[in-house]
């Protein structure tokens, strides 16, 4: 389970790109709280703390304390907008949690023990339905991931939301199926191999017509225009008889 982190703010009382960009001048980073019905709060962030806390890892499914000048908000960061080039961060939106504590967020699925997949191991291929699964939990008990075993799996079959063993208190968001996450597929066939299998599959079908005419056999007249036949040719009139003498 992912534990709470804490990050100090201070409230910045003007909003727009006028005051962000003052923040980052001063070597903080502008954010908003929003959300559990109550109004948005705009604050500043102290740069290298954040910036160490997105290095961890699974800064957007961490329940993050946040400490405004002595007011505490329990949130979960939504968005994070980064520098296109430098890829740090510029600006973060932070949703509050409901009364009961229950989020919404998006866990990683891990898959292990592909060598003992039968199906992986006779050249199939592990398709990816769903890298993540979105579920409902409570916020101090998010899964860092969810633990998916190959073990015995064959080529044509399929993994399940129901094969993974959720937490206590856990559930997905999608509760009318059992969705797929993924599947144990056969291999394609590489370029050349596909390739020869078409010109191997073709050699017959040219074999099959009829064979070429022999050297010195002349071909048979086209047929005249509109399909009809061309007339053939008449014959030379017979010699006339000699004169008698």
């Amino acid at each position: 389970m992912s534990e709470l982190i804490t990050l100090k703010a201070t409230a910045r009382p003007r909003a727009g790109k006028g005051a962000a960009r003052q923040a980052r001048r001063d070597g903080s980073v502008p954010a908003v709280i929003y959300g559990n019905h109550e109004p948005s709060e705009t604050i500043n962030l102290e740069y290298n703390e954040l910036w160490k806390q997105v290095l961890r890892g699974h800064f957007t499914s961490t329940a993050i304390e946040l400490d405004v000048e002595g007011k505490k908000h329990i949130v979960l960061a939504r968005d994070v907008q980064v520098d296109p080039v430098r890829d740090t961060p510029l600006h973060v939106d932070f949703q509050r949690v409901g009364k009961d504590g229950v989020i919404r967020v998006s866990i990683p699925v891990h898959f292990v023990n592909e060598t003992q997949s039968p199906g992986l191991k006779r050249g199939g291929v592990l398709n990816i339905v769903r890298h993540d699964v979105e579920v409902y939990c409570p916020y101090e008990k998010i899964p860092r991931f969810f633990e998916v075993s190959l073990e015995g799996m064959e080529i044509g079959r399929s993994i399940h939301i129901s094969a993974v063993t959720l937490p206590e208190g856990v559930s997905p968001v999608i509760k009318n199926r059992d969705f797929t996450i993924a599947t144990i597929a056969g291999a394609l066939k590489g370029d050349d191999e596909a390739a020869a299998a078409s010109a191997d599959a073709a050699a017959p079908a040219a074999d099959a017509k009829g064979a070429a005419p022999a050297a010195g056999a002349k071909a048979a007249p086209a047929a005249a225009a509109g399909g009809k036949a061309a007339p053939a040719a008449k014959a030379a009139p017979a010699a006339k008889p000699a004169a008698k003498k």
